[in-house]
């Protein structure tokens, strides 16, 4: 039988109108019915709240203001090609009519995620990016082995510098190398009196990655700063994306490499490649070592702008899913 699927909404006189109209048709081109309230998905509203009653049979769709004749000729012409399908025995047609007579379990997780991808993604990064300040808590509280493993888990993940990290209680929120001269702030040369750390292949840099430190001197984040910001800022607009009601349209990707992408880099690889020891590289690019300031700027920027990239695109993307299993689900609901 011909599904024909009436997008509407209550106490709507057109889309009550509609229903009757279809009825009528209902002798001549035996049709089933699925209707979808447009309020049961945000999208849905946003898409079709001007243009109610929504027609579509097939292929075809009709908007409001809808006429008998209109309606007439659409459903026939949809009532037709279904005909002229079944007896060409077209194995697409028929493999999507079989797909949709069943819901399966995999239909019911698709649709469950795709509702609740944003707060999935919310959570994850809210998880991410807590370990790594629960790390220097349980040292803190003397539970060390829950927070040794923590920071084994992230070691993969990041460099864990202890001079490029942020400490939690301690005398300081951090303790930045000599060579980024901050004024008024120990250096981690100072408390921890390891040297030549501004070699990148010197040992005591290897002594670094794993000092985690000590009730003076506070003990480090599992992730560095840079690291932090990111995925700090990653968060802050899930968060702001979640409470817009999903606007944002995608920043465009010329804005994204020059908001996220050139600070981050020209403030990262022009540390990196000041630090290699090559003379003909270092009459180019002079020795620098940025500051955690400059690390959780730049690394925010970024994490920002590529969360501002990447979740539109992920909300369009899941919201022609959400209103493809509203669909189906309907269509299976109107047949039992």
């Amino acid at each position: 039988m011909l599904n024909v699927t009436l997008f509407t909404r209550k106490d709507s006189k057109p889309c009550d109108e509609i229903r009757v109209e279809l009825t009528k048709l209902q002798s001549q081109y035996p049709h089933r019915l699925i209707e979808v309230d447009i309020d049961s998905d945000a999208v849905l509203v946003a898409k079709y709240a001007q243009s109610i009653p929504v027609v579509e049979a097939g292929p075809y769709a009709l908007k409001y203001p809808i006429t008998s004749q209109k309606l007439k000729m659409t459903i026939g012409a949809a009532f037709d090609r279904k005909n002229q399908l079944e007896k060409l025995e077209d194995p697409e047609y028929k493999q999507r009519v079989q797909k949709g007579r069943s819901i399966t379990t995999g239909d019911r997780v698709s649709s469950w995620i795709a509702r609740r991808y944003l707060l999935i993604l919310n959570l994850f990064m809210l998880l991410y990016v807590g370990l790594p300040f629960l790390a220097p808590t349980l040292m803190k509280l003397n539970a060390v082995l829950p927070a040794q493993i923590i920071y084994r888990m992230y070691k993969p993940l990041c460099h864990q510098f202890g001079f490029r990290s942020f400490f939690l209680y301690g005398e300081q929120p951090y303790y930045p190398l000599a060579e980024a001269r901050l004024q008024g702030v120990k250096t981690f040369e100072e408390v921890t009196g390891l040297a030549n750390l501004s070699d990148p292949y010197s040992f005591t840099r290897f002594e670094a990655r794993n000092y985690i430190g000590d009730d003076a001197v506070g003990y480090k984040v599992a992730l560095c700063e840079r690291d932090i910001a990111i995925y700090l800022a990653i968060l802050g607009f899930g968060i702001i994306f979640g409470l817009t009601g999903r606007r944002f349209k995608s920043l465009h990707w010329m804005l994204w490499l020059l908001i996220g992408i050139a600070p981050i880099g020209l403030d990262g690889f022009s540390q990196l490649f000041s630090q290699f020891n090559w003379d003909w590289l270092a009459s180019l690019v002079p020795y620098r070592e940025s500051t955690p300031f400059l690390r959780a700027f730049t690394g925010a920027l970024f994490g920002f702008a590529t969360a501002w990239f990447a979740y539109p695109n992920i909300e369009e993307s899941m919201s022609e899913t959400r209103q493809y299993y509203i669909k189906k689900f309907a269509v299976h609901q109107a047949s039992d």
